[in-house]
């Protein structure tokens, strides 16, 4: 099979698992050429993209069987037309597992490990002769026009004894401040919302030195034209200083008061078995940030069934979690992946516990979501426009300054006939309803 860049290259893409993911998978196809347009099925595809996640054993099996079903389809391809697309498998999974992974899936032409991610777009323009690619071309953003990802950072250099990041990505490495701001203002001329993420912002720079450091980095983003909004995700307790918060506090607009601050637990004793890099007391991590911002909209994640978490443990982060009223919420059964020190330690919890824990703790933090979500009725919003209802007619989707992106609710606002929202803007609605994790409004 042979391309060049003046003929159409069509490329069906599946991106699983988190947005870092999804970052590295629209950089490949912007440096694919112009020439790229996206194919909606595997048999309308010169390539199929599957880039996987191989963090948790639920994403390990979601991510096998897009494999499959992208190896089906391109067989079933070849078979009815003679011309089979290349089907090319990226990301986390294949750096978990290398070799295994390929001696059973055989059908699939090209592996992309995430130690070669720089030379992805070659190894790929390679397997389809295709024109060389241009290694700076940007991103072709997959996330509409209200916002975009902003990766700062590859790996993780903390040991959390849960964890397969390190082993899968490697240690923390920064992106230089100059290459982010110059990818930034690409994005803030399409989006006016730019969402930071790395495995842990907050040690951003910490192995570069010099002006890279999250608060030049922040600075400079916020001085971009055209940017509404900047959110900043992934934030790690250990970072989150009064240092940095009083530095943030000062920046203002567009820096959103959003802090995602991911826990995992609240107990000292678990803490200290996942070998947790903060104090063990996160109290003290959400004191701090509610000084400074009293407005903060703050969400974390928690891990129940971690192996030795008693009754008491998971009472107590209940407990925890009815105090602090975060305004979102994710939890997780604790999985025992292979490799990780977690998984050999004794005092497992059995699969039922893990389930019944989870399903507790959201019970619980519905609870708190729908209180908070109803004190919003009767007031008057920012709201960022993602897209029409397909369905009704004068209904848009969106966002509120406290919703991340794909993680968090929806806002939905109602307009009348003669008033167009368009997507990518931010229009002002009085909040009419709320649901447990959505709020409805008026233009």
């Amino acid at each position: 099979m042979t391309h060049d860049t003046a003929t159409p290259l069509s490329v069906f893409t599946v991106s699983l698992g988190c947005p870092k993911n999804l970052v590295d998978t629209e950089r490949m196809l912007g440096v694919l050429g112009p020439a790229m347009v996206p194919a909606d099925t595997v048999a309308g595809a010169d390539l199929a993209l599957v880039n996987t996640c191989g963090f948790i054993q639920p994403a390990v099996e979601e991510s096998v069987a897009a494999i499959l079903d992208a190896v089906r389809d391109a067989d079933e391809a070849g078979e009815s037309t003679g011309r089979r697309p290349l089907v090319a498998v990226a990301g986390c999974l294949v750096s978990r597992y290398g070799q295994d992974l390929r001696d059973e899936l055989p059908e699939v032409d090209l592996w992309l490990s995430t130690d070669q991610l720089h030379l992805w777009p070659d190894m790929i323009a390679q397997a389809m002769a295709h024109a060389r690619p241009i290694s700076d071309a940007p991103r072709r953003l997959s996330t509409g026009p209200a916002f975009a990802y902003l990766k700062i950072s590859e790996g993780c250099s903390h040991n959390c004894r849960f964890c397969t990041i390190p082993s899968i990505r490697g240690p923390h490495t920064s992106r230089p401040v100059q290459a982010l701001l110059a990818e930034a203002r690409t994005l803030a001329a399409s989006v006016p919302e730019i969402v930071i993420v790395g495995q842990d912002s907050t040690s951003y720079g910490s192995d570069l030195g010099g002006d890279n450091t999250i608060k030049h980095l922040v600075t400079g983003l916020a001085d971009i034209p055209g940017l509404a909004w900047l959110r900043l995700m992934y934030l790690y307790p250990a970072g989150l200083t009064d240092d940095l918060l009083g530095f943030l506090k000062s920046i203002g607009e567009p820096l959103l008061p959003y802090f995602d601050i991911p826990l995992q637990h609240a107990h000292p004793d678990v803490l200290a078995s996942m070998g947790r890099p903060f104090a063990r007391n996160p109290r003290k991590v959400i004191d701090r940030v509610r000084a400074h911002f009293p407005e903060a909209a703050l969400r974390t994640t928690f891990i129940v069934g971690y192996p030795g978490e008693t009754d008491e443990h998971f009472e107590h982060l209940m407990r925890f979690v009815e105090e602090t009223r975060f305004h979102h919420l994710g939890v997780f059964p604790y999985w025992p992946e292979e490799g990780t020190p977690a998984a050999a330690m004794p005092r497992q919890v059995g699969h039922e516990t893990k389930l019944a824990r989870r399903d507790a703790l959201m019970a619980l933090q519905a609870d708190i979501s729908r209180d908070i979500m109803e004190s919003y009725v009767g007031q008057t919003l920012p709201v960022l426009i993602e897209a029409p209802s397909p369905e009704w007619p004068g209904l848009h989707t969106g966002r509120t300054w406290f919703q991340a992106p794909e993680v968090d609710g929806t806002t939905y606002v109602a307009a009348p006939p003669d008033k167009d929202l368009t997507p990518g803007t931010i229009v002002q609605a009085e909040i009419d309803k709320a649901d447990t994790y959505d709020l409805s409004g008026l233009v």
